[in-house]
This record gives structure tokens, C-alpha cells and sequence, in this order.
């Protein structure tokens, strides 16, 4: 496990700013706080999460895995939640300083220069290509576009969880990143006794977990199953809280082989359904590596995925990868065919997985931390990055 600290002069406070907080039940900026940060406080530094408040009548605990909780409100419309509920953390954090901070998601740049004015210093984690989504309309794309530059500008340092964004972040600003990745959770293959609470079999079974956003391209995944003359049900797991009309056209391309379960939050279930699918379909294309592509690596579980650099980085050798919906007929014949080949694919995805550990990713984010409040104690402290930089959690 990850024990010792790393050598610099005490323990630190860090502050993680600008998600929905903990415990983790909605995406991969919350699985990263709850890894990183129980892991840096078992290394005996002090971590505060700030939470967005529940609903009334929810438990808003003080702490949790170790971590400080602050539940603060936010608006409750999509534009603004994220930005609302980092704005007040940002003023929180004026009265309660910590020795650095990081913020996750660039869309929440213009709140930095609080940070910066409180002499607190701060790593921006940039997230994916958000401008590229087309629930954000020309506006949104064009905000993200500004945020982008301006984190670039009011950062310390910046962070990359993919080589491709680390690459964006060079050509496009000249601006060095940390990369440093997410772990993926090596999952119980053998357990499945709580798929027949939902009527599935071990290994007969497709399975998609995504929000249900175009650019996950869970349509096409739908589109494409059924087309094929797939024996197997496929399992769609996720839903789309603010795209009712993306929801529909997915229903509507679906057979009765299809079955949509919607969210699920137990996560001794999840990780079985994970586990136990014959192949998991991963449509995801922009927000550079993504935890639920991680997780199936780390249940030994056989993966075909939409064909982006982001998901090859990941999958190496291990993925079959498709673009259209014409593509996938062919595959869910393969994998329904070729049992052997199956197997022996899922035996490399668990050998892929073990390049992503938590235990070095929090190690990195204890160094970076450390970095930060050492160069803001130094005689000048610079407002951007001179020269790029690598973690030792970077993909080779």
C-alpha cells in the first residue's frame, strides 16, 4: 500500500475543488479525489473535499475515508452547477487556506485568480476536450475554449490525465502539463452473485456503462447490436439527466435483446456486472482516459471501443476498436464465436490494467502538491509553467 511520504518538510493541507465531492457516485473527477485523497491521508497530510450539498434531508457528513467534507449549494442548471458550486468553495477557501489546491475541470478557470490573490496555490486538473461536446452549443464550445486559456494562464501547474490532452496542452498553448493518469481497480472476477438480482448469467452478456451523451456514442453501440444476429442480451447501464432527445434516439434504435437498467449506484453490483459481461462496449471519445475504461481493464474483461487515440493509449493491444455502426455486427459475432480468442483478450486486459495504479497516482499528486507549496514559498513565484513535465504514472 502506499505508505511512506515522500521527503520534503511536513505534512501538507490540500484542498480538491470543483466536482460533485465524495463518496464517488458519479464520474471519474470524484473516483480520482476518493483514491487520491484517502491515500494522502494515510500518508498523514490533512485533505479537504469540497462536496456539493445533497438534497434536503440527505446525511452531509463531516468526513469521510479520513477527508474533510465541506457541502456547500450550487445551481441547479446544467451551464451553471459546476461553476456556482466552485465560486463559493473558491470564497470558502479564502477563509481557510490550504498549502495548495486543485482544481478539477478547466471550465472552472475564472475562479483562480481568488486562489492566486489568497496566496494559495494551484494545480488545475484540464480534464478532456469539453468544447468538443455538442451539449454545450457554439456558447458553451466557445467558453471551454476561453476557460482552457485562461487556466493555461492562472495555473501553477497544469494536469493531464492522457498523453493525447498532454499533447493538446503543448501544440495548442506551448504549455507543459504533469500527466498523470487514473488507476484502474482490479475487480473480483469470480464473484457474480449479484447478477441474478437482474436476471444475468456470467459471461452471457454485452454490457455498456456510459452517460448518455453523443459523444460516448452509445447509439451507434445500439445501432450497431442490433443489426448483428447477436444470442446475447446487451446490458446498457447509464442515463442522460439533461438530453431527454438523445435518451429517446437511443430507445429507438434498440430491439428486445436490449436492456436499459438506467443508473446504477451499487457498486458491489456494478463491479460484477463489469466483471462477468463476455465484452464491454466503450463508445467514449473525449475525455481523455476514462475511469470506466479503466475499470473494465481491471475486471479482466474484454473490450471493443470506439476508435480515438485516447482509448488506444489505454487499451494497447489488449482493444478492438470501432468507428460506425456498420462496424459491429462483425464483432459481436466474433466474440460471441471465438471463445478462446475472448479469453485470452480479457487476459490482457488485466495485464493493461496493472499500468495504472492508485497507489503511484497519489504519490504524484503528493509530489506535485509538494512542489506547489514549496515554489510558492520560494522568492518568486511564477505565474506559468517554464518546462513540461512527466510523472512517473505517465503511459510509456
Amino acid at each position: 500500500m502506499f505508505k511512506n511520504r515522500e521527503k520534503s518538510t511536513g505534512p501538507l493541507s490540500v484542498a480538491l475543488v470543483g466536482t460533485r465531492g465524495v463518496p464517488a457516485r458519479y464520474g471519474g473527477f470524484e473516483t480520482a479525489i476518493e483514491e487520491v485523497g484517502r491515500r494522502l491521508v494515510e500518508r498523514g497530510h490533512e485533505v479537504v473535499v469540497y462536496c456539493r450539498r445533497p438534497e434536503a434531508g440527505a446525511p452531509q457528513p463531516d468526513e469521510y475515508l479520513g477527508m474533510k467534507l465541506v457541502h456547500l449549494p450550487a445551481m441547479r442548471r446544467r451551464t451553471l452547477e459546476t461553476l456556482s458550486h466552485t465560486g463559493l468553495s473558491a470564497a470558502h477557501l479564502l477563509r481557510h487556506r490550504t498549502d495548495a489546491a486543485i482544481v478539477f475541470n478547466a471550465a472552472n478557470a475564472p475562479w483562480l485568480p481568488l486562489l492566486r490573490a489568497a496566496k494559495i496555490p494551484v494545480a488545475t486538473h484540464v480534464d478532456g476536450l469539453e468544447w468538443q461536446r455538442a451539449k454545450w452549443g457554439p456558447l458553451g464550445s466557445r467558453y471551454y475554449r476561453t476557460c482552457e486559456s485562461l487556466a493555461v494562464r492562472w495555473s501553477d501547474a497544469l494536469i493531464a490525465d492522457a498523453e493525447g490532452i498532454a499533447e493538446y496542452y503543448t501544440d495548442r498553448f506551448h504549455a507543459p502539463t504533469s500527466l498523470i493518469t487514473y488507476g484502474a481497480p482490479l475487480l473480483d472476477s469470480e464473484a457474480s452473485d449479484r447478477l441474478a438480482e437482474l436476471e444475468l448469467e456470467a459471461g452471457r452478456y454485452h454490457l455498456v456503462v456510459a452517460r448518455f451523451e453523443p459523444e460516448n456514442h452509445v447509439d451507434i453501440i445500439v445501432d450497431g447490436y442490433a443489426r448483428s444476429s447477436a444470442k446475447l442480451p446487451l446490458v446498457v447501464v447509464g442515463s442522460a439527466p439533461y438530453n431527454d432527445v438523445y435518451t429517446r434516439k437511443v430507445h429507438s434504435l434498440a430491439d428486445s435483446r436490449v436492456r436499459f437498467l438506467g443508473g446504477v449506484w451499487d457498486q458491489e453490483q456494478l463491479d460484477q456486472l463489469y466483471a462477468n459481461s463476455a465484452v464491454y462496449w466503450h463508445g467514449h471519445s473525449v475525455g481523455g482516459t476514462n475511469p470506466s475504461l479503466l475499470r473494465a481493464l481491471g475486471a479482466g474483461t474484454a473490450v471493443n471501443a470506439f476508435d480515438v487515440g485516447f482509448n488506444r493509449e489505454v487499451l494497447r493491444s489488449a482493444g478492438e476498436f470501432f468507428q460506425t455502426a456498420a462496424d459491429i455486427p462483425a464483432l459481436v459475432q466474433s466474440a460471441e464465436s471465438d471463445r478462446t480468442a475472448l479469453e485470452s483478450r480479457a487476459a490482457q486486459s488485466r495485464l493493461e490494467a496493472g499500468r495504472y495504479d492508485w497507489d503511484i497516482v497519489a504519490r504524484d499528486y503528493e509530489r506535485l502538491c509538494f512542489k506547489l507549496r514549496d515554489d510558492a514559498q520560494g522568492p518568486l513565484r511564477a505565474s506559468r509553467r517554464k518546462s513540461p513535465t512527466r510523472s512517473t504514472s505517465s503511459i510509456k
